[in-house]
């Protein structure tokens, strides 16, 4: 069956019943029309929650560009797996992958048709400050014999992190797979040298090696000898192969002058072999024989690593062994710094000691290895629930260890931009409430990362503006959903230039029941008010339901009873702003305060009365009952006189 609505941006159409398995370098990818056009070959690539796409290349401009696939656009489109569907439109690559049809090539042919065009694509994405990050045999296409290949699609994942291992350098394999991070335009050379050799040999080098394999051997014999491994090339190609995969990224040649294949061969820089030791150095399981295998042991084996920095035995080693006394001068300087902070930190004094040994590693910290750079992907695909993964994402950016990370790299690059974003993680990590923590900080560094709030499984909502239309559509379908669910709180919070930040700190706060009805009702009548100027009646009840404890907070009977029927009949109208102004009336709180305080002084005032007239009333019986028991004594003198009287007559 067809699913080809609704149609992104009110142009292109998906068909999910047309799959191109060979399109997008391994992604999955479907057969995309063009509604103005549809005589154009299109694809669309659907990208994933957890996994946001680089919104800049993703908005990169498509003309100027040969020999590279680019997105025409991106959207919301038809369910996948159950899910909200996201997807990329760009045009179907011409001819099959080159891994389709993989077989040994000519080094001329190699030379006029892979590495010239694909020189002058990434010298093009160079000049705008864009990387590639996706340079793989099966994401390279080439429409017929003897033409130029193209680049395919590299936008619609995180940087690299569809990339195997062996394409990548050692670091940057090393890296969780979306934390590797948009790089430099050298790691496109690299994945390029790999690409050429793959195609030499009609094979991919190091094939049956598994990643942690193919990282150690290139750390431990060179990039370049560790791929080849003895392989005759052509010397040519060898030459220019030995360029594109050196070790330190500043020697590679630039992509202009890879355009030019006999410059780029006579303008190789000659790095200094690194030098390896005459016994190596076990650390837990694993074996180091010079720095860069000694940084990737201690990335491996951190708990061991502070061992064996604490006992001096890696310090002994480097000198005795290694010969490398200047970086056994500072592991003894991190321990030295590590015992006079205050709070000891043994993951940040490793993560030190690896960037000391290999300035070229990346950020190590316990099981998680990334670049700063890749910060933001690592992050979404946190929010998953991953405990491991979160909680040592809560620590680099608690302990700013990205700063402390760039600060032993000055001499490559300067620190002060990592600095300063490592300080603004922090500030938003430790913010409290909904607008802090690593789910705001993950929305805020994903621009393109949608809410993952489970009530939303369906809607793709990537912004505060989609929020109150998708909201009342699921309150219509279930009306006790909770639509203040943390995500969804922190995208708003993450995504609304700070012109929420009022709302938003109302509900960090909100004391009783009654405030925290009032802020998320002044959340949601902000949004409606500022993206939806249409009725959201489900939206509306909502919030009639969530302000009762604040209609209960009126004294006045009658009053009460009025702003019952008020609500009512403005939920019934749709709009979220009006219940928040009879909901919330400074003015009208006031008087009903007053109103309810001159009642309780009345009620002193009458329950006084009464007790005044209460104490008189006794006061009136006792003299009542005085004189009239002088008045009975009175007579009955009277009496006992008139008697003796009568009795002296008679």
């Amino acid at each position: 069956m067809s699913t080809s609505v609704p149609l992104i941006g009110g142009q292109y159409a998906v068909d999910l019943s047309q799959p191109l398995p060979d399109a997008a370098g391994g992604l999955p990818a479907f057969t995309a029309t063009d509604r103005r056009a549809p005589h154009r070959t299109l694809m669309a690539v659907p990208m994933k929650r957890h996994a946001p796409a680089n919104i800049l290349a993703s908005q990169l401009s498509t003309d100027g560009i040969t020999g590279l696939t680019l997105p025409l656009a991106h959207g919301p489109g038809p369910e996948i797996d159950g899910e909200a569907g996201y997807y990329v439109i760009a045009p179907l690559p011409e001819g099959p992958s080159l891994s389709s049809r993989l077989r040994p090539w000519q080094e001329a042919a190699l030379i006029e048709f892979v590495l010239r065009p694909a020189a002058q694509a990434l010298e093009a994405l160079r000049a705008r400050g864009l990387t590639h990050r996706g340079i793989r045999p099966n994401n390279l296409f080439q429409g017929a014999p003897n033409r130029p290949v193209t680049l395919g699609l590299s936008w619609a994942t995180p940087p690299a992190m569809a990339q195997p291992a062996v394409f990548e350098t050692p670091y940057a394999a090393l890296c969780h797979p979306a934390g590797r991070g948009a790089g430099r335009i050298a790691d496109d050379v690299y994945a390029l040298g790999i690409v050429l050799l793959t195609l030499c040999l009609g094979r991919q080098p190091m094939e049956g090696l598994d990643d942690q394999a193919i990282i150690a051997r290139k750390l431990d014999l060179g990039d370049f000898a560790a791929v080849t491994l003895g392989e005759r090339l052509p010397p040519m190609l060898s030459d220019i192969l030995r360029g594109m995969l050196a070790e330190d990224p500043d020697h590679r040649p630039t992509p202009a002058l890879l355009s030019d294949p006999i410059g780029a061969r006579g303008r190789r820089v000659a790095a200094r072999p690194v030098p390896r030791a005459q016994r190596p150095f076990r650390l837990g399981e694993q074996t180091a024989w010079n720095n860069r295998t000694l940084a990737h042991a201690m990335a491996i084996e951190p708990a061991e690593a502070v061992t064996a920095i604490e006992t001096g035995t890696m310090a002994y080693w480097l000198r005795r062994g290694l010969g490398d006394a200047a970086l056994a001068v500072r592991l003894e300087e991190l321990m030295r710094q590590q015992t006079l902070e205050s709070l000891k930190n043994p993951k940040m004094m490793v993560m030190r000691a690896i960037t000391a040994a290999d300035p070229l590693m990346p950020l190590c910290w316990g099981p998680l290895a990334l670049f700063p750079d890749g910060m933001g992907p690592v992050l979404a695909s946190a929010v998953n629930g991953d405990a491991t993964l979160t909680r040592a994402l809560h620590e680099i950016v608690d302990s700013e260890a990205g700063g402390a990370w760039a600060v032993m790299k000055e001499e490559r690059t300067p620190s002060a931009v990592h600095r300063t974003d490592a300080r603004q993680r922090r500030a938003m990590l430790v913010t409290k409430g909904p607008a802090g923590g690593l789910p705001r900080l993950a929305y805020f560094a994903n621009p393109m990362m949608p809410c993952v709030a489970r009530i939303l499984k369906h809607a793709w909502i990537a912004s505060p503006a989609d929020l109150p239309g998708a909201l009342d559509g699921i309150l219509a379908a279930s009306p006790d959903s909770d639509i203040l669910d943390a995500h969804i709180v922190a995208l708003v919070a993450a995504r609304s230039d700070r012109w929420l930040d009022a709302e938003i700190r109302g509900l960090t706060n909100p004391g009783d029941g009654a405030d925290l009805a009032l802020a998320s009702i002044s959340l949601f009548s902000a949004l409606q008010q500022r993206f939806h100027p249409l009725p959201l009646p489900n939206l509306a009840a909502w919030a009639e339901a969530r302000g009762q404890p604040l209609v209960a907070r009126w004294r006045n009977r009658a009053r009460r009873a009025e702003i019952k029927d008020r609500l009512k009949a403005l939920a019934a109208e749709g709009f979220v702003p009006p219940i928040l102004v009879l909901l919330n009336d400074p003015a009208g709180r006031q008087a009903d305060l007053e109103g309810q305080r001159a009642a309780v002084a009345e009620l002193a005032r009458l329950d006084a009365a009464l007790r005044d007239i209460a104490d008189g009333e006794a006061r009136r019986s006792a003299l009542a009952m005085r004189l009239g028991q002088e008045a009975a004594a009175g007579i009955g003198l009277l009496a006992a006189a008139g008697t003796m009287i009568l009795s002296a007559i008679g």
